[in-house]
């Protein structure tokens, strides 16, 4: 069964939404690099290269039946921070967002009646879950911990020791 053009649509949005979410994050990062916390930057970087990661394996998807997506213009991030703690409160509300569209991306496909489309966001819909989670512990680390210079030594340390690791392929 082929891809409906609903369901195209709103999935080929979802890359452009997927790469977005990676410049922002590098926006984070940045801000985190310089305040000489390197350990929340590279946080950040790591959360970048998921973001792309799920924007290419969305297009992967399109591409393995037989769509070709069309690659949108990215929005400039024009968020500016006046402490620690506000990129992480904007990272929380920013993953609710994603979760909306993934949500959405998901209403589209059931009501095509797309199950193979609805089982490949399903990987999606759990790791909106645990960004989500991720999220709301920095934000309560930051409140208990990142008020003293030791606490946020400390946290920086916990972050600079994140490593990437690369997405493997969603099962089908």
């Amino acid at each position: 069964m082929a891809l409906t053009n609903e369901v195209t649509s709103v999935l080929n949005e979802q890359i452009n939404k997927e790469f977005f979410s990676s410049y922002l994050y590098l926006t984070f990062a940045d801000y985190y690099e310089d305040r000489g916390l390197k350990g929340f930057a590279n946080w950040y970087e790591i959360q970048a290269k998921e973001e792309l990661d799920h924007a290419l394996a969305i297009r992967r998807y399109l591409l393995d039946n037989d769509f070709t997506p069309t690659m949108g213009a990215i929005a400039q991030p024009d968020m500016t921070f006046d402490n620690d703690l506000a990129p992480l409160e904007a990272g929380l509300a920013h993953e609710e967002y994603v979760t909306s569209l993934i949500h959405h991306c998901y209403e589209v496909a059931h009501e095509q009646h797309d199950v193979r489309t609805m089982k490949f966001l399903d990987w999606f819909v759990s790791e909106q879950g645990e960004e989500e989670t991720n999220a709301r512990d920095m934000i309560t680390n930051m409140k208990l911990f990142g008020c003293d210079p030791k606490g946020l030594y400390d946290l920086d340390r916990e972050y600079l020791a994140r490593t990437y690791t690369q997405m493997t392929a969603l099962p089908l």
